[in-house]
């Protein structure tokens, strides 16, 4: 098996040039995105952020140029929340190859009622899980045509104590909006191991791994002005916490080291080292829920259904 870890040993703070690499970062406006594009930026690589707001993209481009001089950097519309935007995304791309995506955008409900799309999904569910899962089969020639492309999903924490119910995946006899949030993380988290074993069956160079960023608080975050902004009274609050979880910036590590470690493979959970929940990121035992292969099978098939796209390489990305 391959090794786990790089030599030398991984630096949070200096990870390996990258330039001349192509990533995208989805949700990279807000949030651990935001961070994965800081991060990402600060290595020389070509990192375009996927986002829906326009606004917003500007303002994370900005703090990023600021934070890293001379990063390059762009952004794309990028609405996952709508199956139909998300082939224009990927021609906006406008690259020859695509050498990473961070699947990282998501929504998340504090409470009823049941939203939907635009194309009639429930919102959570349909927005973290199935416009990721439409994007990586659009994606897929751009991923094939890079050297040895990676496609991160970045799940959650949340995720480890929900189970998939394959003939509920749109949550409509039993939604609950923080359960239905784990369950579409879930979801994204088998997705990312299912697509590695078919990717390994095809025999492409493509990898998938699996990240999460274990506990990561706004609070604990550094200012990235307009981006996220923080008080001193805050940090004060929260510094207990600190204890045992972490800021954003930190929670972005997992997600950059899947994507820039020469010694990580295809098939990979890398979260925070210490249980779980914060720290430098490590390999991580598979969940036990995520090792059923059945229930992958079953919620990638309802995904094509539900998408008209297939992200798997012996099929190609079809349908509207």
């Amino acid at each position: 098996m391959p090794p786990t870890s790089s030599t030398p040993p991984w630096d949070v703070h200096r990870p390996p040039r990258a330039e001349g690499r192509v990533f995208l970062v989805t949700g990279g406006n807000a949030g651990i995105g935001y961070f994965i594009a800081e991060q990402l930026s600060a290595t020389g690589a070509t990192v375009v952020l996927g986002c829906r707001d326009p606004a917003r993209a500007a303002a994370a481009l900005t703090s990023i140029r600021t934070q890293v001089p001379g990063a390059d950097v762009r952004a794309v519309r990028l609405d996952l929340a709508d199956l139909a935007s998300i082939s224009d995304a990927a021609e906006a791309l406008e690259v020859p190859a695509l050498d990473a995506v961070v699947l990282n955008a998501g929504v998340a409900l504090d409470a009823p009622p049941r939203r939907e799309t635009a194309d009639g999904h429930e919102l959570m569910f349909g927005t973290n899980h199935l416009g990721h899962f439409a994007l990586t089969g659009r994606l897929m020639p751009l991923l094939s045509a890079a050297r040895a492309a990676r496609v991160v999903t970045v799940g959650s924490f949340a995720a480890k104590s929900e189970r998939l119910d394959p003939d509920d995946l749109q949550s409509r006899r039993d939604y609950r909006a923080k359960r239905t949030y784990g369950r579409s993380k879930l979801a994204q988290m088998y997705f990312g191991l299912e697509l590695d074993r078919r990717l390994r069956a095809h025999g492409s160079p493509v990898r998938s791994l699996v990240a999460h960023p274990g506990g990561a608080l706004d609070s604990l975050t550094p200012p990235r002005p307009p981006v996220h902004d923080r008080s001193v009274g805050a940090l004060l609050r929260a510094a207990p916490a600190a204890l045992l979880v972490q800021g954003k910036h930190a929670g972005a590590w997992p997600a950059v080291r899947a994507v820039l470690d020469p010694a990580a493979y295809g098939g990979q959970l890398w979260g925070p080292r210490r249980f779980g929940l914060r720290g430098a990121p490590r390999p991580e035992e598979t969940w036990s829920q995520l090792a059923d292969t059945a229930v992958a099978a079953r919620l990638w098939e309802a995904s094509r259904r539900a998408t008209g796209v297939d992200p798997d390489p012996a099929q190609g990305p079809r349908g509207r």
